[in-house]
């Protein structure tokens, strides 16, 4: 079988330690040395937990984001996909015809499918997609929520996790735009990556955080300016 290459050119290619990583606009995550594809918080099943609860929201939101996955999977042909927590919403959301989905996901994106276990997971259990704990791959430390690596370890790890949603908040005047991002903590040595599911929010990491944002099918380097300032720029 003929491999893609490690990015369709519209990833942000980024270095931690001996770690080569691809920030893709697809809000994923490449790894391109053990060709695994790291995604975190789809929220399947949203839309119909949200209906339970009497709010009229559409339900074609998990079509579109499993379509995109399969698409992603399709240009990259990884050999794992990671789920870093929180692929289902809610167990009212885990419809017969959801279940079908995922229990199909393996074969139609054509590789091992692992799901490291989130908060919401924990109350809707999928048949075929067993929970995992965190996990250490490489110099990465994998989990949901963000966590420290276990003690003791040899070398540092970077921890990279799912379950905040992070986005960056741009404001020109009375403007405000809110974008998904990879958000960066070097106190921590954390990488917080954006939320693949549609229907999910954000929340705003602040200046703490080196950002890139996720932006017209591209990654954008971001710099917060000084918090006296009223204005934010791209960088260079």
């Amino acid at each position: 079988m003929t491999r893609a290459p490690v990015t369709n050119g519209a990833g942000q290619p980024w270095h931690w330690g001996s770690e080569e990583l691809v920030l893709m606009p697809q809000r994923a995550l490449w790894r391109p040395k053990s060709r695994q594809l790291m995604v975190a918080d789809l929220h399947l099943g949203k839309a119909e937990v949200f209906q339970a609860h009497g709010i009229p929201i559409p339900s074609d939101g998990d079509r579109c984001n499993l379509n995109r996955l399969k698409q992603l999977c399709q240009v990259l042909q990884p050999e794992e996909l990671l789920i870093l927590g929180d692929l289902i919403h809610g167990r009212q959301g885990l419809t017969d015809k959801l279940m079908e989905s995922l229990r199909l996901l393996p074969r139609e994106c054509s590789c091992k499918l692992t799901l490291i276990g989130g908060n919401h997971d924990r109350d809707a259990p999928c048949p075929g997609v067993p929970r995992q704990p965190s996990q250490r791959v490489g110099q990465l430390w994998l989990s949901h929520e963000p966590e420290s690596p276990p003690e003791p370890r040899q070398t540092p790890l970077l921890n990279v996790c799912g379950h905040v949603h992070p986005v960056a908040s741009l404001r020109s005047g009375n403007d405000r735009l809110r974008l998904p991002c990879f958000a960066y903590d070097p106190v921590s040595e954390r990488l917080l990556i954006p939320a693949f599911g549609e229907l999910t929010g954000g929340h705003d990491c602040g200046q703490r955080y080196r950002k890139w944002l996720v932006a017209e099918n591209a990654i954008v380097p971001w710099l917060d300016p000084s918090p006296h300032h009223q204005t934010r720029r791209l960088a260079p």
